[in-house]
C-alpha cells in the first residue's frame, strides 16, 4: 500500500488530571493523548486537523463534565461553526455527558478543532473527553 493510498483515522483523548477549565476566553481544546493517530494529520500540540487530501471525512467529539459548571464545545471547520455539543449549569445533577457528530466536504489543508466556549469546562481525565475524525472517501 502507497502511502498516498492512507486514509486518515484518529482518536486523541484531553487528558489533564481532571476539570479543565473555565478559562476567561474561547480555547481550542487540545486533545493531548493520542490513542490513533493514521496518517498523522490529527496535532496533539495545536488539537488541529488539517486533511491531507480532499474528501468526506467523519468527525465526532465526547465530552464529559460535572454539573456545577456548564459544558459547550463547538466544532469548527476553518473559521466556519459546524456543530455543537452543550449543558446548562446544575446543582441538581453531579455530571453531565455530551457529544455531536459531523460529515464533512474537505479540501487538502482545512482545518477542523474543537472549541471549548469562555467560562466552561470539560472532565480532562479518566479517558472521558475524546475528538476523533477519519476519512470515509
Amino acid at each position: 500500500m502507497c502511502e498516498q493510498d492512507i486514509k486518515p483515522v484518529f482518536t486523541a483523548m484531553a487528558e489533564y488530571g481532571g476539570a479543565h477549565g473555565p478559562f476567561n476566553a474561547d480555547k481550542t481544546l487540545v486533545y493531548n493523548k493520542v490513542v490513533t493517530n493514521i496518517g498523522n494529520a490529527y496535532n496533539s500540540s495545536t488539537g488541529v486537523f488539517v486533511a491531507p487530501v480532499a474528501g468526506v471525512y467523519y468527525f465526532s467529539f465526547f465530552y464529559h463534565a460535572g454539573g456545577n459548571q456548564a459544558a459547550r464545545l463547538k466544532l469548527f471547520k476553518n473559521c466556519d461553526f459546524i456543530a455543537l455539543a452543550s449543558d446548562h449549569r446544575s446543582g441538581a445533577d453531579g455530571a453531565d455527558n455530551g457529544a455531536n457528530a459531523v460529515f464533512l466536504q474537505l479540501q487538502e489543508g482545512d482545518h477542523v478543532y474543537v472549541t471549548m466556549l469562555a467560562n466552561t469546562h470539560v472532565w480532562a481525565g479518566d479517558y472521558s473527553t475524546s475528538f476523533s475524525g477519519f476519512m470515509v472517501r
